[in-house]
């Protein structure tokens, strides 16, 4: 097994080089410079707290394009009752957290370390990052966050406090993605739960030359609004 460390360069060997598995370096560092690197790179980092920093290209990875979203009956039930609230960027710090608190009571564990998430914090903050918050009387019930480059979103974690509730956050952020352009959602590793909603796997070549692409568009960079102030009820008309 040949295992690539990073040095303080910021720099990433070849995915070709990855094994099976998608691990393609070890070590280096959280910084703004080499995040953004490695995802221009088609490469994320995914570890757990005592661990070093692990660095991933999957193959075959997995992809939403924002035309083949898939809503499933329930879910479209769900929206028409109009019971949630959703905003962009909102409540970044809180997401996160949230999402790092469900995987450890899930998992016993979670990869989004202090470390993670005070590097992801920082990404908002100078306007890669960005996330979208369901409200349930006035309280958070779900949400998500990703990066953006271009005209792609790197999607990281969603959680959950209310049924659905990340499903709509989903469903909205594919529809307002939509509407400016982007090319693809990146949902980087296969679960059964992201197949329901129409995401599919494709080759990494597949995937690393629709990175590119999408990379030749311009940064939305900046705090994210969605279009219509009540995206749901313009979603529940399309339904």
């Amino acid at each position: 097994m040949v295992v690539f460390y990073l040095t303080d360069e910021i720099e990433f060997p070849p995915v070709e080089y990855a094994e099976d598995d998608g691990l393609i370096a070890i070590g280096g560092d959280l910084s703004v410079e080499r995040l953004i690197k490695a995802y221009t790179l088609g490469i994320f980092p995914w570890y757990c707290q005592g661990s070093p920093i692990l660095w991933w290209s999957p193959d075959p990875r997995l992809i939403l394009f924002p035309s083949e979203l898939k809503i499933s009956r329930s879910l479209k039930q769900t929206i028409k009752k109009g019971i949630f609230k959703v905003s962009m960027d909102k409540a970044f710090e809180q997401v996160i957290k949230f999402c790092s608190e469900i995987h450890r009571k899930k998992d016993g564990d979670t990869w989004i370390t202090k470390d993670m998430i005070n590097a992801y914090i920082k990404l908002h903050e100078l306007g890669y990052a960005h996330s979208v918050e369901i409200w349930h009387k006035k309280e958070l019930a779900g949400g998500l966050y990703g990066v953006s480059l271009g005209a792609a979103f790197f999607g990281e974690s969603m959680f959950t406090k209310i049924s659905n509730a990340s499903k709509v956050a989903l469903v909205a952020l594919t529809y307002q993605l939509k509407t400016w352009g982007f090319l693809f959602i990146d949902c980087q590793v296969t679960t059964k739960h992201l197949i329901s909603l129409g995401a599919k796997e494709i080759p990494r070549t597949l995937f690393l030359s629709m990175l590119n692409d999408a990379l030749q568009y311009p940064t939305k960079k900046g705090k994210w609004n969605f279009d219509c102030e009540f995206v749901l009820q313009k979603i529940q008309n399309t339904l």
